[in-house]
């Protein structure tokens, strides 16, 4: 089955590594592969990467687009300590995201993961 990705004007996407930056006009794409990709929406840059949980989104991304996932997979071990040393109430979350991570279901992970920056905000406001 495709997987239908519609782009608005000057939208960008990743798709497996690739960076696609649609032209003036919406534009409608079917995938008819299997392919690792991610909307401009769902991305979050490094350098607006400001807090404890952002970060580790970051993390999630590259685990998803990278080869070698090993390296991602210890950082992000290690970031979610520290996020479960200063936010205790993120576990279910964490959790949640470890179990999608090892089921290799990133897009999920990726979404749970905003959820953890909008309880991080929460908390934090």
């Amino acid at each position: 089955m495709a997987l239908r990705i519609e782009l608005k004007p000057a939208e960008r996407l990743i798709i497996n590594g690739a960076l696609i930056r649609n032209g003036d006009r919406r534009s409608v794409f079917l995938v008819e592969t299997q392919c690792k990709f991610l909307r401009e929406s769902e991305i979050i840059r490094e350098a607006d990467a400001d807090t404890p949980c952002k970060k580790l989104c970051v993390t999630l991304q590259v685990i998803y687009l990278a080869d070698d996932q090993a390296e991602a997979e210890n950082l992000f071990v290690m970031q979610s300590t520290e996020i479960l040393k200063t936010i205790p109430g993120a576990a279910p979350y964490l959790v949640a995201i470890h179990d999608a991570v090892a089921a290799k279901q990133y897009h999920l992970a990726i979404k749970t993961g905003r959820k953890l920056i909008a309880n991080e905000e929460e908390l934090a406001a």
